[in-house]
């Protein structure tokens, strides 16, 4: 069968990957990914054919996986948190009209937003934007226009890749934008390496968020003007009047 099946994996834990994401990988002859990703779930999936390619790379790893599976192999490309989102589902498909004779069917996974809102409470009960801090497919100013609409329209944000070594005062940036909306008070809180060793969580102000060190592997969550800390988590209202 010539297919590809791009899997979301979850936030890295193999116990927060679905079910159908597991049964996807262990179908699969090949394993495609970005190599972080697939370092995670390769030790589950022992005796499968492993092909990596690097950061910025995207391109030629969705290539390699359609030459995989012309072969006649299935194919499974692995992509963190959800394939959807932010993940290889887009380009596999803009790619695919090129090998017709490849199917391609999409395994949903649980992404960041989802997996780090679990760790700190439950700051997404109401409307909220994922906003990615990452300019390198992105000019900065169309991210700096829609974190200042998202602040000004009382979103709870949620911030993907908000830092790099080359990025490093993203962060910043972000939040002095969404203080021309937002109080200092703001509850906010952060997640590291959600579902994988190492995992830290922490709530804290807008004011102190801004100057807080962070990497890519972490996700940022803002509350909305309602958000408030309970018990040391993060939790929004929904307006039940409690």
């Amino acid at each position: 069968m010539k297919k590809i099946t791009v899997v979301g994996i979850g936030p890295g834990a193999y116990e927060l990957m679905t079910k159908k994401a597991a049964d996807a990988l262990a179908g699969a002859d090949v394993i495609v990914g970005y190599h972080v990703y697939v370092n995670l779930v390769k030790a589950y999936f022992p005796n499968k054919k492993v092909l990596t390619t690097p950061m910025t790379q995207e391109i030629e790893r969705c290539r390699m996986a359609f030459e995989e599976a012309e072969k006649g192999q299935c194919v499974a490309m692995v992509c963190g948190g959800d394939a959807g989102v932010y993940g290889m589902s887009g380009l596999i498909l803009q790619l695919g009209p090129e090998y017709p004779q490849v199917e391609v069917e999409m395994v949903s996974g649980v992404t960041a937003a989802i997996g780090g809102a679990a760790v700190l409470g439950a700051p997404l009960i109401h409307d909220f934007s994922v906003i990615s801090l990452s300019d390198l497919l992105t000019p900065w100013e169309k991210i700096a226009k829609r974190i200042l609409l998202a602040a000004e329209a009382d979103f709870v944000l949620v911030l993907y890749n908000p830092s790099s070594k080359k990025r490093l005062d993203y962060l910043r940036k972000a939040c002095d934008l969404i203080l021309e909306h937002r109080t200092p008070q703001t509850v906010c809180g952060l997640v590291e390496n959600i579902g994988r060793d190492g995992e830290r969580a922490q709530v804290l102000p807008l004011g102190e968020l801004r100057d807080t060190s962070v990497n890519m592997f972490t996700t940022v969550f803002i509350g909305n003007s309602q958000t408030r800390e309970i018990d040391g988590k993060m939790v929004t209202p929904r307006g039940y009047g409690v």
